[in-house]
């Protein structure tokens, strides 16, 4: 008797239906419950009612899933869903690990940055949050199969859906109308955090501003400067201004920080300007402004793009200027001067996966003072502490304060041990600064040498939950707007200061508006667009017209 194998027939995979409304109002409930961990944890310390609370999430739930009914249309919703999820899903990784606000500013950041800066936030971790809230369910809605009515039909049912939503939404704010005002009122930066509609509006507000910045043309800046005034001794000026990264005043010895992390500034005969605040968060916003003469209150992105800057006016005035970048660039603003990337280089001494030292400049420096026969500026635009990843931003010989993060996901780290790293990159940043006055001071038998440093932004490390930096400005704390300042002049140029006045003038108030003028000041350039009000050192020159009158 034989043996008859019989096999059954495989049965074709079944794709689950499910209506158009079924499916935008699980998204909406999706997205609101489980990518929006910062926002509603904000809530919950805002509103001091729980009913209030309550009302203010329901509402929030409804308005989502009203969205979603909206745009329920064949061939349109499971794009839309798909992109709100990945959007979420990223979003709410950086929101809930770092504290990040994504607005326009932070998505210009991110549109700026370097392969090797996005690396460090590229980390495991993150991959593993966006396969969990993002690919897994992007791959759910692919998977099902969406029922579809009639146009006429879908409009009906869309709407029997969509107005029971919006009153619902809107008996909530009614019923909570004064909490859900105060706590939006007192706290901005709530609405912010909301995911996924805030980024992808900042993503839309951007790529639109960004078409149109394509046809700005730069206006002329101060095409009447001119020289004044020369040293006595005739020897060219020369002003190296550094332009930090990331160094916030908070963790600089210089102004009071606990710790000695700047024992060789502490040295040198500088001063050390210690209520400087910055003009914006962010690199995008605070390099531009800085060079500009717009002020923090009247800058803004196209201004600048529409207006020339510090580095022009020189120009104008006939001072030969260069830019050193060991960062993400200049920010347009040496679009139309001598330009030098040291990243791009990538030399072995300095230099892994296009990230460089700063050592790499300084040691380029001496060679480019001993070709300056005429009235010079350097910028210096270093890669400094920027973060996360603060432990290579340093040599080993800087590994002073342990034990240190040795990774870019701080949130997994010893806070104090985020602290540590993080004070090292400042030993580090003030050996590069010391380096740099020695060399110019070395020089001074053939240069009027001056160095300015200012740090572009701080940076939060843990405290109230944030991290990095690149807060709006009107919600961002001290630690991310407080930034150091410090001046050194050669002894030709300190000679024309008084330096009683000057040590007094220290301990007021500056900010990223007194570099243009200070600048202009410093280099002897006559301009009507010069402010002496704003350049720290006019006030205490010996002799006023020796700088610009």
């Amino acid at each position: 008797m034989s043996n008859i194998s019989m096999s059954r027939p495989t049965r074709p995979f079944v794709r689950p239906q499910i209506g158009s409304i079924s499916l935008a109002v699980f998204g909406a409930i999706y997205l609101i419950t489980f990518t929006n961990r910062t926002f509603f944890t904000r809530a919950y310390g805002y509103f001091d009612s729980h009913l209030a609370l309550a009302a203010f999430a329901l509402g929030l739930t409804c308005l989502f899933a009203a969205f979603t009914i909206a745009v329920s249309v064949k061939y349109l919703l499971k794009p839309v869903l798909i992109l709100m999820i990945f959007s979420a899903a990223s979003a709410s990784w950086f929101m809930d690990s770092f504290g990040t606000v994504i607005d326009v500013d932070m998505i210009r950041n991110a549109a700026q940055t370097t392969p090797s800066e996005a690396g460090h936030l590229v980390t495991p971790t993150y991959l593993l949050h966006m396969t969990i809230f993002g690919l897994i369910p992007a791959l759910l809605v692919c998977m099902l199969r969406v029922e579809h009515r009639n146009f006429l039909s879908k409009v009906r049912w869309n709407l029997t859906a969509i107005i029971p939503l919006v009153l619902v939404a809107l008996a909530c704010g009614v019923s909570s109308a004064r909490s859900i005002a105060s706590v939006t009122r007192l706290h901005k930066d709530l609405i912010l955090t909301l995911n996924p509609f805030l980024p992808i509006g900042s993503a839309v507000a951007f790529t639109l501003a960004s078409e149109a910045d394509r046809n700005i043309v730069a206006r002329p800046l101060g095409t009447d400067a001119k020289l004044t005034a020369s040293p006595s001794s005739g020897k060219p000026r020369v002003l190296v201004i550094v332009t930090g990264e990331t160094a916030r005043a908070e963790n600089f010895s210089l102004g009071g920080y606990g710790r000695e992390t700047n024992p060789e500034l502490g040295k040198r005969d500088i001063t050390y300007f210690s209520q400087t605040s910055s003009c914006g968060t962010a690199t995008a916003v605070s390099v531009p402004c800085m060079f500009s003469n717009l002020t923090r209150h009247g800058y803004s992105h196209r201004a600048a793009l529409a207006n020339e800057n510090l580095l022009d006016v020189f120009g104008h005035a006939g001072i030969r200027t260069e830019w050193w970048d060991n960062n993400t660039g200049s920010k347009a603003v040496a679009d139309r001067t001598s330009y030098r990337s040291f990243s791009d280089a990538n030399d072995p001494r300095y230099c892994k996966d296009h990230e460089c030292l700063d050592d790499g400049m300084v040691a380029e420096l001496d060679q480019w003072l001993s070709n300056v026969t005429t009235d010079s500026v350097l910028v210096l635009h270093q890669l400094g502490s920027h973060g996360p990843a603060y432990y290579q931003r340093y040599t080993p010989e800087f590994e002073r304060f342990t034990p240190e993060c040795m990774t870019g996901e701080l949130g997994i780290c010893d806070r104090q041990a985020v602290v540590n790293t993080y004070d090292n990159s400042i030993l580090y940043t003030d050996h590069i600064l010391a380096s740099v006055i020695d060399i110019l001071k070395a020089r001074q038998d053939k240069i009027a040498p001056s160095m300015i440093y200012m740090s572009d932004h701080g940076e939060s490390l843990g405290e109230n939950g944030l991290y990095l930096h690149g807060a709006p400005y009107i919600i961002a704390p001290s630690q991310q707007t407080h930034v150091p300042f410090v001046l050194w002049q050669g002894s030709e140029m300190k000679a024309s200061v008084d330096a009683s006045c000057l040590s007094k003038r220290a301990h007021g108030e500056a900010s990223h508006d007194n570099l243009f003028h200070t600048a202009l000041g410093i280099m002897a350039v006559k301009t009507s667009v010069y402010k002496p009000d704003l350049d720290v050192l006019a006030a205490c020159r010996k002799t006023q017209g020796s700088a610009n009158s």
